[in-house]
């Protein structure tokens, strides 16, 4: 999820917090823990107090460069930023409406009673002043989070390792054909295309290329592993896809050849009719998603319901990529469902017998209350707990609702979800409260050090 398409971005900031303190933040998120669960479902308080201390590791997030009182604006947040598209309609979660905004406010910048907007822009203004480019790890101490996968354009000051880790977008390497018939299907995908577009031309740039290579095997060894490669070099995790936005998740067995013709046809010219262009996606979905797997970066996957008036979301169902996730050449290729696969969820489960699939519930955590989440977390975590990890998809969405508080707000939906998935399993004999704890632990923080070699205590 990006930023809010009705209204503008703003490189806002605020008043200056005390250093993050362990025992103060533990402190501090259980009695938010425990405060927001009173009037709802019962949950153990002491598997309460515990999960509100873990230190997690965010799998997917739009974080944002600290930008500077005169300094230009951050664009590289995202490759599919959703401002070009028609205004559409958000989930209720997703507004200001939903008092967790302002209750994360609050308690994020110190402000006290029903404050304003301008209230809450005034405060976020002082902190970022006074952070400076220390303001985005200031963001992930009060959200409870040890480590933030970026999913950007670039990354730069303000959000390096170890607190942050980068993941790169591999959309563009897709369509390095003429894509106006392929975006002229929606006003959605009309505005849409165009940025992969020019981001390819960004990408052809930084290997010094002006043309694209002749043949289809000449850009993949000329453009598409030797763009991974820099994206290793530069230490990404992994690469993401958000195709769902332009095109169905079905990444069919591709034949090569009409794949090679495709290419070779109109590489100088013309727009290929959906079937020759769909061959070409299908063959260079397998050859980037091969080259990831060699370099040891993960495949991230946006499947979710979707955002926009236009969304295909029958086209971004997790069953979809069953072919890619089956196809023995890209066994030693990792995947991630990214957002869970909502609402497809009994799919994404299904999908996770897949030796090497797994699911984050970022965005899931945001748009779904936390008596929505915890059903979900019960069955995946009693058939695959090692293959469930956290995320938020916190994005910028202004001036109010900037990627800090959608952290926060996130990291306690999460936590009290699986608050209430834990109380039911421990007091159904399902596991015990110490299998509770590790699990809890697994979700947040461990699965994830395991998946991508991280090495967290």
């Amino acid at each position: 999820m990006r930023g809010d398409v009705r209204r503008p971005f703003s490189p806002v900031t605020g008043r200056a917090v005390p250093r993050w303190n362990a025992s103060a933040l533990t402190l501090a998120a259980a009695v938010m823990l425990a405060g927001s669960l009173g009037a709802q479902t019962p949950v153990d308080s002491g598997l309460a107090a515990y999960i509100a201390t873990i230190r997690a590791v965010d799998h997917h997030a739009h974080p944002m460069l600290p930008v500077l009182p005169g300094a230009p604006p951050d664009t590289d947040f995202d490759a599919l930023p959703l401002d070009g598209i028609p205004a559409f309609p958000l989930p209720w979660r997703l507004t200001l409406e939903n008092p967790d905004w302002q209750r994360a406010a609050r308690r994020t910048y110190g402000l006290s009673g029903t404050d304003s907007g301008a209230a809450v822009a005034a405060a976020r203004r002082r902190v970022m002043t006074e952070r400076g480019e220390r303001f985005p790890t200031w963001a992930l101490d009060q959200a409870g989070i040890e480590i933030m996968f970026a999913n950007r354009i670039t990354v730069g000051p303000g959000l390096a390792a170890p607190r942050f880790r980068w993941v790169a977008f591999a959309d563009p390497l897709l369509f390095p054909l003429d894509t106006r018939r392929e975006g002229a299907r929606t006003p959605d995908t009309e505005a849409l295309y165009p940025k992969e577009e020019a981001l390819l031309r960004r990408y052809l740039g930084d290997l010094g290329l002006h043309t694209l290579p002749g043949s289809l095997d000449g850009y993949v060894r000329q453009v598409v592993t030797p763009t991974l490669e820099r994206w290793h070099d530069a230490r990404a995790v992994a690469i993401k896809f958000e195709a769902a936005y332009l095109r169905p998740l079905d990444f069919d067995d591709p034949d090569s050849a009409a794949a090679a013709q495709a290419y070779a046809r109109y590489v100088g010219g013309g727009m290929p009719n959906r079937a020759e262009y769909k061959a070409l996606e299908d063959y260079l979905f397998r050859a980037i998603a091969r080259e990831a797997g060699r370099l040891q970066m993960a495949v991230h996957l946006h499947v979710f319901e979707g955002f926009g008036s236009f969304y295909d979301a029958g086209g971004s169902r997790p069953a979809l990529l069953e072919p890619a996730f089956n196809d023995p050449t890209l066994r030693a290729t990792t995947f991630v469902i990214v957002h869970g696969g909502w609402p497809a969820v009994d799919e994404t489960e299904a999908m996770l017998a897949k030796p090497n699939v797994y699911a984050d519930i970022s965005m899931m955590d945001l748009a779904l209350s936390p008596a929505e989440l915890a059903p979900v977390l019960r069955h995946w975590l009693t058939r695959w707990p090692d293959k469930v990890v956290f995320g938020t998809d916190a994005f910028e969405g202004g001036d109010t609702q900037g990627w800090e508080l959608g952290a926060v707000v996130a990291s306690n939906t999460a936590r009290r979800a699986l608050g209430i998935a834990f109380t039911a399993m421990v007091r159904d004999g399902e596991v015990t409260r110490d299998r509770a704890r590790q699990l809890a632990r697994m979700v947040l923080r461990e699965n994830a050090s395991r998946l991508y070699h991280l090495q967290l205590p």
